[in-house]
């Protein structure tokens, strides 16, 4: 059955008996209007019943393979095909650079120069599929009113019949794709004659013809001795499979180049171990004709060099973008993202220069930079308003990239501008995320640089890629800043001076997600010289755990100031997580120390054990007693134990994160806890508190936040 939509999400199709449509309506429709608008590939795609989704029935002209990311779409894709039968209107993309602009998911794939046009095939009464056709990429910058009349009128009678189909219950199914035939034969067969065959082996270059598939049907004794292999070795296969040194994508690319493009295409390749060869690939709408000669001289630009058309341009290959864009999605931060652009894609591109500029509030701001040996001189660009009349505002505004191949060209556009650096060409690249500017990248070259056709798509496709890593990393930037920001608000922002006693305390977040948690602790001056120290972990990462923690800091510090002891603001506490309905447990350990007379009276609630140096400098874990975590027992109740504390005394309470790490046991983290502050105990407080953090097991990558706070009695004077 033929899918239909109205325009909307499509219901189901009733389904009817019937027999599928007796010829190949869809072959035939589409050769009949790739042939009068001159097209050299195409396609059309069918709704599938019940589903907004388009799957392609037939293409012609070029192996499926190459649209085969796009065989199957869902009707709000932002791929020309599925926006022509979305919005049942006719999408002209005029060419490499419009499509990399526009649609940058298919100029990522295939980064060639052609031109599209997409067309709904529907009716009134619903959408039925939609076809697209292909253009070499010098067709004109304009679809023609011929052409656009054309289409518009064999899509209309597509429609129709595809109606009737349906009104009669009779199932369109996809057909054989269309390609021109390229039959394996003879030599002879081949080339037209006998003669023709012994004239062509006597050539001093090889020959090859590949049909549209890359399988070569034809090769010379030229060829076969350059290659390294025997006539019948080749036949039938795709050179860059049989030939082992040829089993790189950057050969395949130039050959999807050349049938895309229908233009020529070069590359050169080191046949091992020391002889570079220089293949010729010239298109034709049925195959291609490689020509294989000795190259005079190669530059060793180290891997696969090649050379597009005739320009010489060096282009990123479909591997690096690959690569690249693997390695955009591993970037967090902002300054992450100008790193990784600045050692990868700029060295990649041939540039030397790099500023990344973001927007925000009508204005530029300067992200990154680098190749600018004086940061100063792009101090202009920052908070630059986005209404003055530069080439980055007006990239950003517009959407459009500008290159400038040389100074005195940048001078004509722009008199104005004054150029940073020594920089002498330029490419203004902005940055759009789902229509939404979030930057530009600028591009910079010491040298006067052209900027051909193929290298403008390539930079403006890797621009939707550095776009959305940028706008993710901008994200991940304000969720940090938040995060700290929260946390910081949440915990003390200073220890207070208490007489008898030194206090040292740290905070690190985990280095995951939002790096925010529950881990918290407090020092709180009471009368007649005693202190209430709490530290304590609410479970999870998160801004919920944040919030809770907070209220626990807040209850414990009211509990203490109307004057509860110990074991009661443990029990209050918990109460309190009840009340709160809260859904999260929390560790504690809370203790109110008296420095006069040298003692701390304790309670834990499933709180890792404090550990204690001596004046003598041995160490030992505190078994307190204690109850269960706050938040599990609503009439749970918590023992408290008195600890005697000497001057010179260092009391270590912790969080779970200083002493857990994957694949570490838990009693050997602590001893080496213990062991370190042993070691370290005599020296200055933040001295003990630094050592402590730096060689715990999680010094670089925490999976919980840790907190710590430390407190040493001295004899009062």
């Amino acid at each position: 059955m033929v899918g239909v939509s109205d325009g909307q999400a499509s219901g189901p199709v009733p389904r009817a008996a019937g027999a599928p449509v007796g010829r190949p309506l869809l072959s035939l429709t589409l050769a009949a209007l790739m042939d009068e608008v001159g097209a050299h590939s195409g396609a059309v795609y069918l709704l599938i019943p019940g589903e907004p989704v388009l799957e392609m029935a037939v293409m012609a002209g070029l192996p499926r393979a190459f649209a085969a990311p796009w065989e199957r779409l869902g009707l709000t894709a932002p791929i020309p095909v599925a926006e022509a039968a979305r919005h049942r209107r006719l999408v002209w993309v005029s060419g490499e650079e419009d499509m990399a602009r526009r649609y940058p998911r298919i100029s990522m794939v295939l980064p060639y120069p052609f031109a599209l046009a997409a067309l709904p095939v529907a009716t009134d009464r619903a959408v039925y599929g939609a076809v697209f056709v292909t253009w070499p990429g010098a067709h004109p910058p304009d679809l023609s009113d011929r052409e656009r009349d054309h289409l518009t009128a064999a899509c209309g009678r597509l429609a129709m019949r595809l109606e009737r189909a349906h009104d009669r219950g009779h199932a369109v199914r996809p057909e054989p794709d269309l390609l021109a035939p390229a039959p394996m034969t003879s030599p002879a067969g081949t080339l037209g004659t006998a003669e023709a065959t012994r004239m062509v082996a006597r050539l001093p270059y090889g020959l090859c013809a590949l049909d549209l598939r890359g399988r070569i049907t034809f090769a010379n004794a030229a060829a076969a001795d350059l290659l390294g292999l025997p006539v019948s070795a080749l036949l039938g296969t795709q050179l860059w499979t049989s030939v082992s040194w040829l089993n790189d994508p950057v050969y395949e690319d130039r050959y999807r180049a050349a049938l895309v493009g229908q233009h020529t295409t070069a590359f050169v390749a080191l046949r091992p171990p020391s002889d570079w060869l220089s293949f010729r690939l010239h298109p034709s709408t049925n195959g291609l004709t490689l020509r294989i000669t000795r190259a005079r001289a190669v530059a060793r630009e180290g891997g696969a060099a090649f050379q597009h058309g005739d320009t010489g341009t060096r282009l990123v290959t479909i591997s690096q973008v690959l690569s690249l864009a693997g390695a955009l999605t591993e970037a967090v931060g902002v300054q992450d993202v100008v790193q990784l652009v600045a050692d990868e894609i700029v060295p990649a591109v041939g540039g030397q220069g790099l500023v990344m500029l973001g927007s925000g509030g009508g204005r530029l701001h300067v992200l990154g930079q680098r190749g600018y040996p004086d940061p100063r001189d792009l101090d202009r660009f920052d908070g630059m308003s986005l209404a003055e009349h530069t080439p980055g505002t007006h990239a950003l505004r517009t959407g459009v990239p500008a290159f400038f191949a040389s100074r005195r060209e940048l001078a004509r556009r722009y008199p104005d501008q004054r150029p940073a650096g020594d920089m002498a060409a330029w490419a203004y690249l902005p940055l759009i995320v789902s229509g939404r500017p979030v930057g530009t990248w600028v591009l910079a070259y010491t040298a006067p640089h052209p900027f051909p056709a193929d290298e403008r798509a390539v930079l403006t496709s890797l621009s939707g890629l550095v776009a959305q890593a940028l706008d993710r990393a901008r994200l991940y930037d304000v969720k940090h800043r938040l995060a700290h920001g929260l946390q910081a608000a949440l915990l003390p922002p200073s220890l207070p001076s208490l007489p008898g006693v030194e206090a040292a305390a740290r905070y690190l977040p985990a280095t995951r997600d939002m790096e925010i948690g529950g881990d918290f602790y407090d020092l709180v001056p009471l009368g007649c010289g005693q202190a209430v120290a709490v530290i304590g972990d609410v479970q999870g990462h998160n801004v919920t755990a944040a919030g809770l923690m907070g209220q626990i800091r807040t209850a414990v510090r009211a509990y203490t100031t109307v004057g509860q002891s110990p074991g009661e603001v443990m029990r209050s506490t918990n109460r309190l997580l009840f009340d709160l309905g809260a859904e999260l447990f929390a560790s504690c350990v809370y203790l109110r120390l008296d420095p006069v007379r040298g003692q701390a009276v304790m309670a834990r609630a499933g709180h890792p054990p404090p550990l204690l140096r001596r004046p003598d400098g041995r160490v030992r874990v505190l078994d307190l007693a204690g109850g269960p975590l706050l938040g599990i027992d609503p009439d749970a109740t918590y023992p408290t134990t008195e600890v005697a504390l000497p001057p010179g005394s260092l009391l270590t309470l912790y969080t779970d994160g200083l002493v857990e790490s994957p694949g570490v046991d838990i009693e050997d983290a602590l001893a080496g806890c213990a062991r370190r502050l042993a070691e370290t105990g005599d020296a200055p407080l933040d001295e003990v508190a630094d050592a402590l953090v730096r060689h715990s097991g999680t010094a670089e990558e925490r999976v919980d936040d840790v907190a710590l706070l430390l407190l040493r009695t001295t004899a009062r004077s």
